[in-house]
């Protein structure tokens, strides 16, 4: 951020206090990217091949406060600039991408909750996906002087191909009813059934007038009918983003880890082969998540064979092509660039307000490398922690020497795999125009 970039009240406050909470900033990314160029260009081309109807799918692979929620949510970002419609999610002990107990329905009702467009960047966008569609059904029903229904399922039908999308289509049918007949309790009920809130079929068939309902078994057929769905609504695609898949990992029981590493296969199958249209997916793990041979990816030996890094790359020479994307340890110049954001930010941009000089920051990073070692590169987020509470001390204590305060700060790596990864990630001369244009 240029020092003479003031920044909002609002962003300020939001970064400040979600990276001293050791979370992700939901707003003012873009003030805070540095490094990582060739990931995020990598995922831009993703976007670019999923809004051209094709698929994607990435593992993204680092430590534990590397930057992978960071990572996740900056290509999130990216996705809304370009229309396309985001769904994001943590798997926990109670979400699964496959399960019998409810805990995949539970995982598919949070990417729903958590559906974002453009206009509803935080969340809770699907009631205005549905909407939206039925609004171009209306406008396309008056230029051609037919009934709105006959055109709204006459565009309903192409979903008839894929499974479930018969109910799929009759419940969007029932929400333009109780659009068109003023029975709000109608539209209520469909979008419960999309955000997948039923448990029994005989409520939404009582309700609904359909037979099925999204259940563990098929959260992923879903998916996919709801990627078909937004780009009938006028969006680009849909990007799925699923955090902490380590805790699949976590999974004690072998058959419950295996059922999961299977449905990951088919989905990885199906992106790979081309099977589906205008849908991606983002996978964030842990290096033990993917390599581990006993409970990892690679136990299971057809995902091991497909997710295989490039036999030529090496340290120097990567392969940013295939679906694993690790992330790359910051710099030392990087992470210097980092601090010097924060200041400013901290600062909203002010010159006056600037309290720290950079001698601080190189005397902060010293510290914090002969303390931590390499691990403040690889996992910074508790250095960044530790700074932002740095600058709000000195801010509270004008008085206070910064050397003092830093040799007084304690800074251990970060193993919690309990706390949500902020920090550092993304962006360099390659990726600024396109990063630029973020609106939050």
């Amino acid at each position: 951020m240029s020092r003479s970039m003031r920044i909002r009240p609002r962003d300020r406050d939001a970064i400040l206090q979600s990276l001293a909470a050791g979370v992700v900033p939901r707003r003012g990314l873009q003030h805070i990217q540095v490094g990582r160029a060739n990931e995020v260009s990598a995922l831009l081309r993703d976007l670019e091949r999923v809004i051209d109807g094709g698929s994607s799918i990435r593992f993204v692979i680092g430590e534990y406060g590397s930057g992978k929620s960071f990572f996740l949510h900056l290509i999130r970002t990216a996705a809304l600039e370009k229309q396309m419609v985001t769904m994001h999610g943590d798997l926990t002990p109670d979400r699964r991408i496959f399960a019998t107990g409810g805990q995949a329905r539970s995982l598919y009702a949070e990417l729903a909750r958590n559906l974002s467009t453009r206009t509803s960047p935080d969340g809770g966008g699907l009631p205005s996906v549905v909407e939206r569609f039925i609004g171009q059904s209306q406008s396309r029903a008056q230029r051609a002087g037919v009934d709105t229904e006959d055109i709204l399922r006459k565009h309903l039908d192409s979903l008839s191909e894929l499974v479930g999308g018969y109910d799929f289509a009759n419940v969007v049918a029932q929400y333009w009813r109780g659009h068109d007949q003023g029975i709000p309790d109608l539209k209520a009920s469909a979008v419960r059934w999309l955000r997948a809130e039923y448990t029994t079929r005989t409520d939404a068939r009582r309700d609904l007038g359909v037979r099925t309902i999204i259940d563990d078994g098929n959260i992923y057929d879903q998916l996919k009918l709801l990627a078909r769905f937004v780009f009938l609504a006028g969006y680009k695609g849909l990007i799925v983003c699923l955090d902490e898949l380590v805790n699949l990992y976590k999974l004690a029981n072998t058959r419950a880890r295996n059922t999961n590493y299977e449905q990951i296969l088919r989905i990885l199958n199906d992106c790979l082969q081309g099977a589906v249209a205008h849908l991606g997916f983002l996978m964030a793990g842990t290096p033990e998540f993917l390599t581990d041979t006993r409970r990892g990816l690679y136990s299971y030996e057809a995902l091991q064979s497909r997710l295989d890094e490039n036999m030529f790359a090496s340290a120097s020479v990567r392969d940013f092509s295939g679906p694993v994307v690790r992330l790359a340890n910051l710099t030392a110049e990087e992470l210097f660039v980092l601090l010097t954001k924060l200041r400013d930010i901290h600062g909203g941009g002010d010159l006056a307000r600037i309290t720290l000089p950079n001698e601080a920051l190189h005397g902060f990073m010293d510290h914090c490398s002969k303390r931590v070692g390499e691990a403040y590169f690889r996992t910074p987020r508790t250095t960044i922690r530790a700074f932002v509470q740095l600058l709000t001390i000195l801010e509270q204590n004008p008085a206070t020497s910064w050397g003092d305060l830093i040799g007084e700060v304690s800074i251990e790596p970060d193993t919690d795999p309990a706390i949500v990864g902020p920090s550092q990630s993304t962006s360099t001369n390659p990726i600024d125009d396109e990063l630029a244009s973020f609106r939050l």
